[in-house]
């Protein structure tokens, strides 16, 4: 049995002065000077974020802005399920789900030009009702606590568990990052309900024999660019956390200070190449945000989990037959041989501004590719 129940975010004032207090007595370390981002996040760039995050950022303001959206707490098969959901105004308005990856995908840009195109330059017929799930181990879903809970095939059962209890028989869903591989997971269990599945910068890991001999000349960069990735000093965030995720969750559980240099660095690698620093790239309250729910949920430790939970890396992966669509923005890996292996390709761009955060860096972009994609589909 599932059971639904209407959800507000309302963080203790306790909660919030414990969060001041943690940043205002962080004990730093010095930067080495001259090294930039080449040993990792600048202390000096962790500092001047953390002391506007105890002094300047108004959480208040921004959890009232997320309690504007109607939101709920499913329990599934034992797991609880945190989600937004938000239905249009428009009667033909297609279902989607959106679904985020690692450390988060903020889809707050999104809400408005999908459920309301007429008020935001679009269409009527391209309304979407909106079902946004925090998946299992982060922010309002709380830790997960059974083993299994965080990987892709899981998350998939959970979610299309989900659509079918809000009665939506047929819905098509979005992803990116982790989200690419739950989305199209969706497609092969459920795909006579999936109407199409739309991925931005979608990760492709290749088959351990395949050497890519038919693949055009920019598939076999990126494929010789995949090979070598686990020797990358970008890299090692990936192999701590498919390995040893609770060896590290006490840390970023107890500095706030800590998470966010953990988890910004990351977000460092993965933004738009052409801008130089996370809060370049993303909106620097909508960073802090995400942040919080992490802090304030303690669910940065569990969230890790996926990356050992999953079974994709590298796996052979079967199409769904569902129609797939793909958009690249710039610093992207996606192999498109690899993907059409994957997927039943049936629509692909690429973007030159943007970056792996396509919802959070470029949502304009993603609005009008997600209008194109599905437009054919409804």
């Amino acid at each position: 049995m599932t059971r639904i129940e209407p959800f507000r975010i309302a963080v203790p004032d306790s909660e919030i002065a414990d969060l001041h207090t943690r940043l205002a007595a962080t004990r730093w370390t010095e930067d080495v000077p001259g090294v930039g981002w080449e040993y990792g996040i600048p202390t000096g760039y962790v500092r001047e974020l953390a002391e506007y995050w105890r002094s300047g950022y108004d959480w208040r303001a921004q959890e009232a802005d997320r309690n504007r959206h109607p939101q709920f707490v499913a329990e599934i098969d034992g797991q609880r399920m945190h989600f937004t959901h938000v239905r249009s105004a428009e009667p033909d308005a297609l279902p989607l789900v959106l679904l985020h990856g690692w450390p988060f995908e903020d889809f707050s840009e999104l809400i408005g030009p999908l459920t309301d195109p007429r008020a935001h330059g679009g269409a009527a017929e391209d309304a979407f009702h909106l079902v946004i799930p925090t998946l299992p181990g982060f922010g309002f879903s709380g830790q997960t606590l059974q083993q299994g809970q965080a990987g892709e095939a899981r998350v998939a059962e959970l979610v299309a568990k989900l659509m079918a209890e809000l009665g939506y028989a047929r819905y098509g869903a979005q992803g990116g990052d982790f989200g690419s591989f739950v989305a199209p997971q969706l497609g092969r269990i459920a795909p006579d309900r999936v109407a199409g599945v739309h991925l931005n910068d979608p990760i492709t890991t290749p088959s351990w024999n395949d050497d890519g001999s038919s693949y055009s000349a920019s598939d076999q960069e990126k494929l010789a660019y995949i090979r070598d990735w686990s020797s990358r000093q970008t890299s090692g965030y990936a192999g701590m956390q498919s390995t040893r995720p609770q060896t590290l969750a006490p840390a970023v559980s107890d500095s706030p200070a800590g998470m966010m240099a953990w988890v910004l660095d990351v977000v460092n690698t993965f933004k738009s190449p052409a801008k130089a620093t996370p809060t370049d790239a993303i909106d620097r309250d909508m960073l802090l945000t995400n942040l919080s729910v992490l802090w304030f949920t303690n669910t940065t430790g569990s969230s890790m989990r996926l990356y050992k939970e999953t079974r994709m890396w590298g796996a052979e992966l079967s199409p769904s037959g569902v129609p797939t669509g793909i958009a690249l923005f710039p610093g992207n890996h996606t192999i498109r041989g690899v993907a059409e292996q994957q997927h039943k390709v049936v629509h692909w761009s690429e973007f030159d501004r943007g970056g792996h955060f396509a919802a959070m860096e470029v949502p304009d972009l993603l609005i009008n590719d997600l209008r194109d994609f599905f437009r054919t589909l409804r």
